[in-house]
């Protein structure tokens, strides 16, 4: 990196159920003036946006930033499938980082309908047509289970067949989420659930029950990044930085290791971590606070290996031992994660900013972490996309 690129504010507006939300544009509005304001600055400050949603018509982001202001200033609509919000944040940190401009806005938001995912364009060659094809290689047809579901689960019986896991551990991490959840005021479902309660819900696909499942969700987040310059000019907070970051999509051996573990992201994933690591000098092992992308609860086990928090194969020794959760090793999604605070596809991204910035200020209320120096960042996207950043608390 050839500077130093801080954040200096950061808002998000609580995650709802589809048919409870205020508009896109509302939400998107009310992120943006939420990290505006935690910035200390006014919008005409800004002088680039990037704004991202899965779910909208072309030019979505200039609807919700006029409401903001009309300034003139480029606005570039980001579509990334569930990577989107932290495609914007690597477009708007890029920016800054190289000189182009002293202080960037990227936001997310997502206006979402009840219901699996589906195909908004079923006319047209399928982005992750490959991605299934594979899945349909190794496991035949599974009609009525939703595409995302088939994937993950085809990647949870792999998992189980290749570890001799017990299914059970994947349930674990959905009653620690909602136990992280409990004492995030932005997340929609914080009620406690049992091991059993989800085991017993519904079936989607191998090890995968309905509670193992992230619900759609509508919401949106938003962060103002800029120069150590630029904050300090304005007199800024200037105690959180992006250390290093990186963007990678797949391999030719995501679809020739027929390996549905591989299909769901997990090579992508190494290898944004990996640049991460060697950038910023730091071993996985030593993060104390991770946001990751929990789609479903077999994706979260992944990534622990995938992000080096723990060795392969050793995830479920991991999560048994609690130490992805507070007195462990790591506290994974403090947040309640996707799979509790929900998944707005364009506003997740940011949202995982704005978790990870409140806890490197020490301002994450019940749900703080103790000594927390680097915070990291992984957000996924099938077709495919994974986006690995870390955060550092400057001194």
């Amino acid at each position: 990196m050839s500077r130093r690129v801080q954040v200096a504010g950061v808002g998000m507006v609580p995650f709802t159920k589809p048919g409870k939300n205020e508009p896109y544009d509302v939400m998107g509005e009310a992120a943006t003036r939420a990290a505006l304001a935690d910035a200390g600055i006014g919008y005409e400050l800004v002088q680039q946006a990037y704004v991202g949603y899965v779910y909208g018509d072309s030019t979505s982001g200039q609807r919700a930033l006029y409401r903001v202001g009309m300034t003139g200033i480029p606005v570039v609509n980001v579509n990334n499938n569930c990577a989107t919000g932290s495609s914007a944040l690597w477009l708007a940190r890029q920016a800054v980082e190289s000189g182009a401009v002293e202080c960037a806005l990227a936001v997310g938001f997502e206006e979402m309908r009840p219901g699996a995912l589906g195909a908004v364009w079923p006319d047209r060659p399928a982005p992750t047509e490959r991605f299934h094809e594979v899945f349909h290689e190794l496991h035949g047809d599974a009609e009525g289970v939703p595409g995302a579901a088939q994937l993950f689960g085809g990647a949870g019986i792999e998992y189980i067949e290749k570890y001799g896991a017990d299914p059970a551990f994947f349930a674990r991490i959905g009653v620690k989420s909602r136990k992280h959840a409990a004492n995030n005021p932005y997340a929609v479902f914080r009620a406690p659930v049992t091991e059993q309660e989800i085991l017993d819900s519904p079936q989607l696909i191998g090890p995968v029950t309905r509670l193992q499942a992230c619900p759609p969700t509508c919401g949106a987040g938003a962060a103002i990044v800029c120069s150590e310059d630029f904050a300090r000019r304005h007199g800024l907070r200037t105690d959180v930085a992006i250390k290093a970051q990186a963007m990678s999509s797949d391999f030719p051996d995501t679809f020739d290791k027929k390996s549905m573990i591989e299909v769901v992201g997990a090579g992508l994933t190494r290898s944004a971590a990996s640049q991460v690591y060697e950038a910023a000098g730091v071993d996985p092992r030593d993060i104390k606070v991770v946001e990751l992308h929990d789609c479903f609860t077999v994706n979260e086990a992944i990534t622990y290996e995938a992000l080096g928090l723990c060795d392969e194969g050793g995830a479920e020794k991991f999560v048994n031992d609690a130490d992805n959760t507070y007195g462990g090793q790591v506290v994974v999604n403090p947040s309640g994660g996707l799979m509790s605070k929900g998944h707005p596809l364009g506003a997740t991204g940011l949202a995982q900013c704005a978790e990870l910035v409140w806890q490197l200020r020490g301002e994450a209320d019940k749900r703080q972490v103790d000594g927390v120096n680097l915070a990291l960042q992984h957000n996924l996207g099938l077709g495919g996309v994974g986006v690995v950043t870390l955060y550092e608390k400057v001194s």
